[in-house]
């Protein structure tokens, strides 16, 4: 299948593209610049792989939890296309993406604001927990549970290296760290190829959303008045 990925749920803006079994990829530090330069990565990533448009058969995005504009971003590009070009859209939870294929029980974590986590256990790359918005005495209490079963917890994503930091020195001991601040574009179109994703009835996707967990400001501020 040909398939075009877009991750856009951190700073590291991703995109992948399969023709067959060749992968094309490209990311970079978007920052706050993901509008500006998503559109010409993917046209650049798809002449790379020899494909037009119309030659694609399903478009992926990142499902969230993530950065609340870089989610939308991918959002609306990937059904934009999908729509244009009457294909399947599936958006793909982003810390599932994060722990593809990992090794035994794993927490996959996502800076948020307010000195927060987004974060899920999972192992052997099969989830766990729901998706979890929560701070370091959270995680820190999620790890020494574990560590009570003598299980050994991997911490991984973006954020890794931001809660080895914070994390008491007596909490660190239970667990490692594989800080891995990357785009997961391709664990996208892997993800959906191994689930079959794009065999199912995919038009229910169109009228989806991201997942946030947390409210925005905007959102709580509502509430407040």
């Amino acid at each position: 299948m040909n398939l075009l990925a877009i991750d856009s749920a951190c700073s590291i803006l991703s995109v992948a593209v399969s023709h067959g079994e060749e992968f094309f990829y490209y990311e970079t530090d978007a920052g706050m610049k993901h509008s500006e330069l998503v559109m010409d990565i993917i046209n650049s990533q798809t002449e790379k792989a020899g494909l037009k448009p119309a030659d694609l058969n399903g478009v992926l995005c990142m499902g969230g939890p993530g950065s609340f504009t870089g989610l939308r971003i991918g959002f609306s590009i990937a059904k934009g296309l999908a729509l244009s070009l009457n294909i399947p859209f599936v958006p793909v939870p982003t810390l599932e993406c994060m722990a593809y294929k990992s090794a035994g029980l794993t927490i996959p974590v996502i800076q948020a604001r307010k000195d927060a986590f987004f974060y899920s256990l999972f192992d052997g790359g099969s989830r766990i927990t729901e998706d979890k918005d929560g701070g370091i005495d959270k995680i820190a209490g999620l790890i020494q549970e574990k560590s009570r079963e003598n299980k050994k917890i991997t911490v991984t994503g973006p954020a890794a290296d931001a809660l080895s930091n914070a994390l008491p020195p007596e909490i660190k001991l239970s667990c490692g760290f594989s800080g891995k601040n990357t785009g997961y574009a391709k664990e996208l179109i892997l993800i959906a190829k191994e689930n079959k994703l794009f065999y199912t009835d995919n038009t229910a996707c169109l009228n989806s959303g991201p997942e946030y967990i947390r409210k925005t400001d905007a959102e709580i501020n509502l509430l407040r008045e």
